[in-house]
């Protein structure tokens, strides 16, 4: 696998050892089993897969290049390089600007642009729209385009599927930019929907059967179709894609469902599927599928609580959290600042998208057993953060050194 020049103080000594060390072993993938540190009263169970992704590190690799390359230069970021506050928060301290924020919201208008400005894409991508803009303003917007792979493979996917005459179906957060960015590529070559999850596709299913009617579609669905969609016709033929950071359990679940309608409706037998419903299976992120099974994997041995890092507004991450959250207590965190003290922990609550102060977060017997990992955009060095810093509320703890030595070379 390639190997990425990223700050070194994004890396740890610590879990970065421990990765490599699991890697070497497991080359192939195959055990999805934690990594146990027992430090004596308090021990870890760290998720095989968690951090960051290839499509992470070949962007934060590429956006440190732009700076390197242009120290006369003004760089801007199109939004967030990646969703951790961490890497947006050194960028913006080295000069980098944003043109807009996640939501879209224009913080930089198009017109303070010039030609010779270095204009860094972000991992999600972007529209065709903004590329137009971009391009008519002068700027290269190929030099640091750092637009994961895999979110390519997928707008691929559905060019392809288009160009059969498949209507695409895209499972993500209609707001969130990499959704945003593959419905602007989807629907330059088929007509295109987006769903957020399976009560939205249980909903489509009623316009796919004509339950109810293209008016109805129109407004339950209003800013998530492209121009000039006709349900009765469009719903026809479809093929179904996802915004990468989505659980991949979820958008099986729903291209599943999709397709056993088509199925019912047409009443097709197994060789005729695909004559209404197209395979995308290969659109699902490698590293979100890798990350989502290790957490599956961790579930499984008991614990007392569960600690996931990343930033509040990273999608893969808020699915892990959502795992976790089903088996035991779960605190979702930036980094160690947030916890407080001993007995305090201040964590984010995905349903009221608040952040929240626990008490008494550690259980008071020992040993105490912690689930640790973090989304694909979060940097080792905040998970040895989050590590050291419960450790050392243990005076009787082990030290590092020792702890490690099992998984030294």
């Amino acid at each position: 696998m390639k190997s990425f020049n990223i700050p070194d103080y994004y890396r740890s000594q610590i879990i970065t050892p421990l990765k490599e060390f699991r890697r070497k072993r497991d080359k192939l993938k195959r055990d999805f089993s934690p990594t146990l540190l027992d430090f004596g009263p308090i021990r870890f169970l760290i998720a095989r897969h968690f951090g960051f992704c290839y499509g992470v590190e070949n962007a934060i690799e590429i956006a440190y290049k732009a700076i390197a390359e242009n120290p006369n230069r003004r760089i801007f970021l199109l939004s967030e390089m990646i969703h951790n506050p961490d890497v947006n928060r050194d960028l913006l301290d080295r000069g980098v600007r944003f043109i807009m924020d996640t939501s879209g919201r224009q913080l930089i208008p198009w017109g303070d642009l010039r030609p010779d400005d270095v204009v860094v894409i972000p991992a999600f991508g972007t529209t065709l729209e903004i590329q137009q803009k971009l391009n008519e303003i002068g700027v290269d917007v190929d030099q640091y385009d750092t637009t994961c792979p895999f979110v390519e493979k997928v707008w691929n996917k559905a060019g392809q599927i288009g160009q059969k005459q498949y209507t695409v179906v895209v499972h993500g957060k209609p707001t969130h930019e990499e959704t945003r960015a593959t419905f602007s590529h989807s629907k330059e070559a088929a007509p295109t929907v987006v769903v957020r999850d399976m009560a939205q596709a249980q909903r489509l299913a009623l316009y796919m059967t004509g339950e109810r009617s293209p008016e109805e579609f129109y407004d339950e669905f209003k800013g998530q179709y492209s121009e000039g969609f006709d349900p009765a016709r469009d719903l026809q033929r479809i093929g179904v894609v996802n915004q990468t950071t989505m659980l991949a359990s979820d958008t099986q679940g729903i291209a599943d469902f999709l397709k056993g309608v088509m199925v019912a409706t047409y009443q097709l037998q197994p060789d005729e599927v695909e004559q209404r419903f197209a395979n995308t299976r290969d659109t699902l992120c490698y590293a979100t599928n890798d990350n989502q099974d290790a957490t599956y994997a961790l579930l499984t041995h008991p614990a007392d609580l569960a600690i996931v890092a990343g930033g509040y507004n990273s999608s893969n991450t808020s699915h892990i959290v959502e795992l976790c959250e089903e088996k035991l207590p779960t605190y979702f965190i930036e980094s160690e600042q947030k916890i407080l003290n001993r007995d305090l922990i201040r964590h984010f609550n995905l349903h009221t998208k608040q952040e929240v102060v626990t008490e008494n977060f550690l259980p008071q017997g020992q040993p105490v057993t912690v689930l640790l990992t973090c989304g694909a955009s979060c940097p080792d060095a905040v998970v040895e953060g989050i590590l050291n810093r419960l450790v050392s509320f243990y005076e009787s703890a082990k030290p590092i050194e020792d702890v490690m030595r099992l998984y030294s070379e």
